[in-house]
């Protein structure tokens, strides 16, 4: 909507949006993470380990599913299986290398900086 000045109102809040913006962005709360801020954190570590072995325990399962099906569908000539498993497959080799690498892509996207 324009009023008769040819004004909208985006272009009317525009510079306020973007000095909130800019003063936002530029606000340091000062926080950073340490290991002694909570009592059982040493368990929680232990849990998400844990939680990483079942991942990858679980992806080896399903890629082995997988290949099966692959398998079957192509001996039996279902190509609708054999779609199905390649795609399992991809999936759990997918799943795998992220459920690894979790702990790489945390560590650098918390070294990311805005400013």
């Amino acid at each position: 909507m324009t009023n008769e000045k040819g004004w909208t109102m985006s272009t009317f809040l525009a510079p306020v949006r973007d000095r909130l913006l800019i003063t936002i962005a530029t606000q340091d709360p000062g926080v950073t993470p340490n290991s002694n801020g909570l009592p059982g954190l040493s368990a929680l570590k232990q849990m998400a380990g844990a939680l990483v072995t079942f991942g990858l325990v679980i992806c080896v399962a399903g890629f082995v599913i997988s290949a099966a099906a692959w398998a079957l569908g192509s001996f039996k000539g279902n190509s609708h299986y054999a779609g199905n498993g390649k795609t399992g497959c991809l999936v759990a080799a997918g799943c795998a290398i992220l459920i690894g690498s979790a702990n790489t892509i945390v560590r650098w996207a918390s070294g990311i900086s805005i400013s």
